[in-house]
């Protein structure tokens, strides 16, 4: 499969090529490849860049996204193959699992974790996927965080780093996760803590050895409305009897009228947890009313990466891509 650009190259600048390994489930796996292709897009500039998509042995599947998979993703074995990818962008997945070493990928995604520490120039890893990465480089453990943390964030800037350059002082960031990493083992550990927030913990972190290891608890490349499609999914699962309890409201997402109509909603739920509330759930509108306030510090996080890639490209030469039969086999 060719690459797809982004956007033409006025500055005759060599090209950059980035993967993006795509593991969200089913329900997310469209919009989370337009969200990030929309983000690199705006954060490009004036360079030209080319995306891969690929998908991760293990990962559950149905059919109807197989199906839409085939022709647009390459097995993850391709990785060293044709164009070879000088950044690499891992996303998360939906939580299957208390232990993360149970989860159906783990083995293909550690082996992932190996692969791209001697082959990308810089690698993202999101979410659930810089917990695994993080376990299996230094068995540093996620640990709950109770209820699940979702809402958009305030996060400092607690570093000097390239990566977060020219950003400002404070700026927001939206999280989703059961999990998080304790920071006083990352920093005992020699990771470098970019950013934190007061009320979600560690947002940004990196180590820098063979290849530059980004790592993101929170989620800089969603869109507006992801939160609210997630807390529609979460709260239609409460009402079909897939969950015990009524999911919390995203924090500091919301403004105070959509937030009172959720917790109407809420109490409608409470009393009687029928499927046949859903069609009154209050998404109409809402979603136009939502602020994207973290769009422009994404853009700037995801362009000083590709500034990243682009001088790093510049000044070496990667050493040869090749995979033995055991590693990234692609095996389905």
């Amino acid at each position: 499969m060719m690459a797809r650009p982004l956007t033409p190259d006025p500055s005759g600048q060599d090209a950059i090529t980035i993967g993006l390994v795509n593991n969200m489930p089913d329900s997310a796996f469209s919009s989370t490849e337009r969200q990030f292709q929309t983000l690199l897009s705006a954060a490009a500039g004036n360079r030209l860049v080319r995306v891969r998509l690929f998908t991760l042995p293990g990962v559950p599947r149905g059919e109807a996204a197989l199906a839409l998979a085939r022709g647009r993703y390459e097995d993850i074995g391709a990785l060293s193959t044709n164009e070879p990818v000088d950044g690499l962008i891992v996303t998360g997945a939906e939580p299957l699992a208390a232990n993360i070493r149970d989860e159906p990928y783990w083995t293909s995604l550690t082996d992932l974790v190996g692969w791209a520490g001697k082959h990308t120039i810089s690698t993202v890893w999101s979410c659930l996927a810089a917990h695994a990465a993080v376990l299996h480089l230094d068995g540093i453990a996620r640990r709950p965080v109770g209820p699940k943390l979702s809402g958009v964030f305030d996060c400092a800037k607690s570093a000097d780093h390239p990566i977060v350059a020219g950003l400002p002082v404070q700026w927001r960031t939206p999280h989703s996760r059961y999990n998080e990493l304790p920071e006083d083992a990352l920093l005992a550990n020699e990771y470098q803590i970019l950013s934190r927030s007061a009320d979600a913990g560690v947002d940004l972190f990196a180590k820098d050895e063979r290849s530059l290891f980004l790592f993101v608890q929170g989620h800089p490349e969603y869109d507006v409305g992801a939160l609210l499609r997630e807390y529609r999914r979460d709260v239609t699962r409460f009402l079909t009897g897939e969950r015990d309890t009524y999911p919390d409201m995203p924090r500091f997402y919301f403004g105070p009228e959509e937030a009172a109509a959720f917790a109407e909603f809420r109490l409608r739920a409470l009393e009687n947890p029928t499927g046949d509330l859903l069609p009154d759930f209050p998404v109409g509108g809402i979603e136009t009313m939502l602020k994207h306030s973290w769009r422009a510090s994404a853009i700037a996080l995801y362009a000083n990466w590709m500034g990243y890639l682009s001088e790093r490209k510049s000044r070496r030469s990667l050493p040869a891509r090749t995979v033995t039969p055991q590693v990234l086999s692609g095996a389905r």
